[in-house]
């Protein structure tokens, strides 16, 4: 059985309340069961990591090494800042797929750019919570 770690950066514990017009009005507890049920379906185990911390999710990636087959991630606003991210992705090498709720590609010029990207196998941007499916999907194989 594969084993899929998903993390969410920060604010996406906010779900629900953070700008329901852009995000929707389900929470961050309705991922986290997409999330499982979304697994399940793969056949996949999956451990689920939320931070609003760069630092914390760096060293969530470092654990990773050999302990997970794929990583989903998203970013959120560190997808724009952050270096240190995608460095940690690279330095583990464990197959990763980058996801936005939203279609990052037509929201602020600034979210139009992405530094986790070049360390993902895939972006899947403006699929809100099937976006996850479709990474973990890929991940364990079938997709």
């Amino acid at each position: 059985m594969k084993k899929i770690l998903v993390i969410n950066g920060p604010n996406i514990n906010m779900l629900g309340v953070r700008e329901p017009e852009i995000y929707g009005d389900k929470t961050y507890a309705d991922l986290l069961a997409f999330i499982a049920a979304a697994a399940e379906e793969c056949g996949c185990a999956v451990e689920c990591f939320q931070s609003n911390c760069e630092g914390a999710i760096v060293d969530k990636i470092q654990q990773a090494y050999m302990r997970f087959d794929g990583i989903v991630i998203n970013p959120a606003a560190y997808t724009h800042t952050s270096v240190a991210i995608p460095d940690a992705l690279k330095a583990v090498g464990i197959k990763a797929a980058e996801v936005h709720l939203t279609d990052v590609a037509n929201r602020e010029a600034y979210r139009r750019i992405s530094y986790t990207a070049e360390a993902c196998a895939i972006t899947i941007a403006g699929k809100g919570f099937e976006g996850y499916r479709e990474a973990m999907r890929l991940l364990a194989g079938d997709g």
